[in-house]
């Protein structure tokens, strides 16, 4: 079963942006720089996020099909004898 690759991603971008506003916030930055750089790290996040899910999910779904493919080549091969 493939992951929710859209919201895996929002979730993260979101986790990202609370997280560099508190850290910006802490070091005494200012408030629209602090939003700026929250909003660029959470925009970041939610590009990488979204590519290494598309990728696990077509390792997963390689490696599903592979599966079924063997099963039918051993099926196959059983039933022959």
């Amino acid at each position: 079963m493939p992951l929710n690759d859209r919201t895996i991603s929002i979730s993260v971008a979101v986790m990202c942006f609370f997280g560099v506003a508190v850290v910006s916030s802490i070091r005494g930055i200012s408030s629209i720089t602090c939003c700026k750089r929250a909003m660029a790290a959470a925009v970041i996040m939610y590009i990488v996020t979204l590519l290494v899910v598309k990728i696990i999910n077509a390792i997963l779904i390689s490696a599903m099909v592979n599966s079924q493919i063997n099963k039918q080549k051993e099926s196959a091969d059983g039933s022959g004898n």
